[in-house]
């Protein structure tokens, strides 16, 4: 079986794992409010692979967290799979952020209800998307606001992820909902998916994959008259 590396920057947590016929050899997890992903991430890449015992060359694929997440946190993820997967002449494999938030949960989550990953998109707005019991997507992801009437509307339902973190009052004041903290996006989850992947050559387009930012990004405009041109300012 394959030598796969994972790599996810999706949220303010930087994660690399690399495993080897199913198995997570080494993994790093560094989350912080600075985003210190551009400094850690091909530290955490050396890193996990001299652990293991591996070098760059014994790498057959790279998988890389696509979000929807942090505009700089996934185009620095992005960019490392992308040059290692370039300079190795390897596939690159994007996997869905909220994917991996799901299987980062499921040993954790209850039978028989939804489950709603969410990634903090500021103030009350999450991106998310539903689940089923057996972690099957069933609706497309979409950037959404946390309040009372959009839990109550949910029914019985688990949710999870640095953006449920941040709405713990909402979850308090209504039982149907199971609130289950500190479930963050790891590498290391991303591997059963990775491997299937891998096994059934789904591979991304190594030019053409890019991030699901989950929205687009704030256009500032120029005060009139001052000649300057409209810039693009990240949400995160």
């Amino acid at each position: 079986m394959p030598i796969i590396l994972c790599i996810e920057t999706a949220t303010k947590l930087c994660s690399v794992a690399v495993a080897q016929d199913g198995k997570v050899l080494a993994s790093r997890d560094l989350e912080s409010d600075k985003h210190v992903h551009a400094e850690k991430v091909i530290v955490f890449v050396a890193e996990v692979l001299e652990e293991a015992g591996l070098t760059l060359n014994d790498l057959d694929a790279v998988a890389v967290g696509i979000g929807p997440g942090s505009y700089t946190g996934l185009r620095i993820g992005l960019s490392a799979a992308k040059g290692l997967c370039f300079a190795l002449d390897i596939p690159i494999i994007g996997i869905s952020t909220l994917g991996t938030l799901v299987s980062s949960a499921n040993a954790n989550a209850m039978d028989q209800v939804m489950r709603w990953p969410m990634i903090d998109a500021r103030r009350m707005e999450v991106f998310s998307q539903p689940f089923d019991d057996h972690g099957n997507a069933t609706d497309a992801p979409a950037p959404l606001v946390i309040d009372t009437d959009w839990a109550h509307a949910r029914g019985a339902a688990v949710v999870f992820g640095d953006g449920a973190d941040k709405a713990s009052e909402v979850w308090s004041a209504v039982s149907s909902i199971v609130h289950l903290p500190g479930i963050r996006p790891h590498a290391s989850a991303m591997v059963p998916e990775a491997i299937l992947r891998f096994e059934r050559g789904e591979f991304d387009d190594l030019a053409y994959l890019v991030p699901e930012y989950g929205k687009a990004a704030n256009v500032t405009q120029p005060k009139k008259g001052s000649g300057e041109k409209p810039r693009a300012r990240s949400s995160q």
